[in-house]
């Protein structure tokens, strides 16, 4: 496995100059307390996630004042006490985008927020509590026990929240292959695993943030 040093010269060299990507790098938002993100933001931004994937994040992002109407402000209890009947009366809302099972998701990541709840506080202390080194198992908690919230959808939700976590883009995974951490798009156990020893190794040698660390991945190829 390469050192990221080694992949922070070949993504120097492809962007103009170490001045050149450290100033893209510091642009990079640092990670947020957790505890001080609210259960509705943390629903609101699950449910932003839910819709976008496989859809054109343009539409969504027009209609999302419709959304916080359609769900009250993403209020947890309301929204984890949604009735059925309810549910098709939002499916046949013209002013959100009209998906079933997307709209049954804010239901259920709803309850799902509420049981992490009931044994952390809030879901927010829930994900400052989470041990960083192994974010694997959390994006796993997420597929398991969230409603469509598994894969880059998970991880979207949680970099977008303001949580420290890799994301997989194409140039991400080439890099990962280029750098001999895997062979393949990551997707079994043992990849994942493998990628986030390779991840704990270069934060541990760089002190860089895991986003940080996919920026300069995604820098060096291409």
């Amino acid at each position: 496995m390469q050192r990221l040093q080694t992949i922070y010269k070949r993504a120097a060299a492809r962007k103009g100059g170490p001045k050149v990507l450290d100033v893209l790098l510091a642009a990079v938002r640092p990670a947020q307390n957790m505890t001080k993100v609210s259960d509705a933001a943390i629903l609101a931004e699950m449910t932003a996630c839910v819709f976008r994937s496989g859809f054109v994040w343009r539409i969504i992002e027009a209609k999302w004042p419709a959304f916080e109407t359609a769900f009250h402000d993403f209020d947890v209890m309301h929204c984890a006490m949604l009735a059925d009947e309810e549910l098709e009366v939002l499916q046949g809302n013209a002013e959100i985008v009209r998906h079933g099972k997307k709209i049954a998701s804010v239901r259920a990541n709803a309850q799902y927020i509420l049981d992490v709840r009931e044994e952390h506080g809030s879901y927010g202390a829930f994900l400052q509590a989470w041990p960083d080194e192994d974010f694997v198992g959390l994006w796993s908690h997420l597929k398991t026990n969230g409603s469509r919230l598994g894969g880059q959808t998970g991880r979207y939700c949680l970099r977008f929240l303001g949580y420290d976590t890799p994301l997989f883009s194409a140039d991400v995974v080439a890099a990962l292959i280029d750098a001999e951490v895997v062979d393949k798009n990551p997707t079994s156990k043992r990849d994942l695993l493998k990628v986030q020893d390779a991840f704990n190794t270069w934060r541990e040698e760089s002190g860089r943030s895991l986003n940080e660390i996919s920026r300069v991945l995604a820098f060096s190829t291409g």
